[in-house]
């Protein structure tokens, strides 16, 4: 099967990127060929993209459509499949294809003019669909702009309706939760194009499980900005009785204030910051980790993190958030704590520190479950089976 990726960057970056490519490289391990159009260069493994992606169409920002249809007449594909991308000449120029089309739905961004469904000044989560609530009184149509220059931008409520509309056209939505197929359907697509596909990690080092020594190590690790809520996981742990040590791991626009934050709060010493770590490194800290904290207080699709720890028999406590309750199961393989409740974050943390028993039960469980539920070739096969079905689905279009 020839299949056509399109992405909006090219490299490594972050979730999206990495699921990308993993799956395109799987693919090609089984005999499929891969292409790629694509945005900019995120300047991360892009020389490991280029080997994997062969051939590639970049994109240049003014001729998108053209490029697009151009892409697609050259490379010829049976399929295309589409991961993060907005622009709307692009998905205009796929949809005109006629070509076999399947979305990976990996955040808001298809029907969020925020992109996040949170408010960052009220911290708020939204629950609605995009209606016209979203210019008054959301005021999603102002958003920051990641790209220089004005640090706020324009956001189109028409031109994302228009969005959504071209996205509902696609043969295929692949969610990661049902928290995400819920929030497809309320914004007007077909629960029969909608399959729930979770991006599974490849298997950790089954050598190493924790040894949940007394060194009572909490770790975080993944992007330090504001709606990850690293700095509600520091209001807890400034409450925690028991003796601790703190590992946050990661980098991001909410690094400084964090460092500040504690040493305001008195936690220099129990607290560190050892910035970005390789996915490879963190398994040094998961040796002697009891428990892995999760404090999003953003809506997250899925949190990858916590199949990754459940590997190592980690137990998880985390804010009630989003499609987290898919693999998070409360009292079963940790704990899962009313949103923005630190005081009771701090207690879960807390109880896991104390009992080392019950955290080596809840993490066993969690492997078990991530074992049985979650196996990485199981995810690729359902893939290729659900391709297989949308390419002979529209054989007659």
């Amino acid at each position: 099967m020839k299949i056509l990726f399109v992405h909006d960057r090219m490299g490594a970056l972050a979730g999206a990127e990495a699921n990308a490519f993993i799956t395109a490289n799987e693919l090609k391990s089984r005999g499929h060929v891969v292409g790629l159009v694509h945005g900019s260069a995120t300047g991360k493994g892009v020389e490991k993209w280029e080997k994997t992606f062969e051939p590639r169409f970049p994109l240049d920002g003014v001729t998108d459509g053209q490029l697009v249809s151009a892409a697609v007449l050259s490379f010829d594909p049976d399929m295309v499949y589409v991961h993060k991308m907005a622009s709307l000449p692009v998905l205009q120029a796929l949809v005109d294809s006629g070509r076999p089309l399947v979305r990976m739905v990996h955040d808001h961004d298809i029907y969020c003019m925020r992109s996040y469904k949170y408010n960052a000044l009220t911290r708020k989560i939204c629950h609605r669909p995009a209606t016209p609530y979203c210019i008054f009184p959301c005021g999603a149509f102002l958003a920051r702009n990641h790209e220089g220059g004005l640090p706020i931008k324009w956001v189109s409520y028409f031109g994302k309706k228009r969005e959504i509309a071209l996205n509902r056209r696609f043969d295929r939505m692949v969610v990661v939760t049902e928290y995400m197929r819920q929030e497809l359907l309320q914004n007007g697509f077909d629960p029969g194009r909608i399959e729930i596909h979770p991006p599974v990690p490849r298997m950790g080092d089954l050598d190493i499980t924790s040894s949940f020594s007394s060194r009572n190590l909490i770790v975080f690790a993944g992007q330090i900005i504001r709606g990850k809520g690293v700095d509600i996981l520091l209001k807890a742990l400034a409450l925690m009785k028991q003796p601790f040590e703190c590992i946050i791991l990661g980098d991001g626009s909410h690094l400084d204030f964090c460092r500040k934050k504690s040493r305001e709060l008195g936690l220099v010493g129990r607290v560190k910051f050892p910035g970005f770590v390789p996915q490879e490194e963190l398994k040094n800290y998961y040796r002697e980790c009891t428990v892995v904290a999760v404090p999003s207080v953003w809506p997250e699709p899925f949190a990858t993190i916590g199949m990754e720890v459940m590997r190592y028999g980690i137990p998880v406590v985390a804010f009630d958030v989003g499609g987290l309750r898919d693999w998070l199961k409360h009292e079963e393989n940790g704990f899962l704590v009313p949103w923005m409740d630190h005081e009771q974050f701090a207690a879960r943390l807390d109880q896991l520190l104390l009992d080392k028993d019950l955290a080596r039960r809840l993490g066993a469980s969690g492997l078990d479950l991530v074992t049985k539920n979650y196996d990485f070739n199981r995810y690729i096969e359902n893939l290729v089976g659900m391709f297989g079905r949308v390419v002979e689905g529209a054989g007659g279009r």
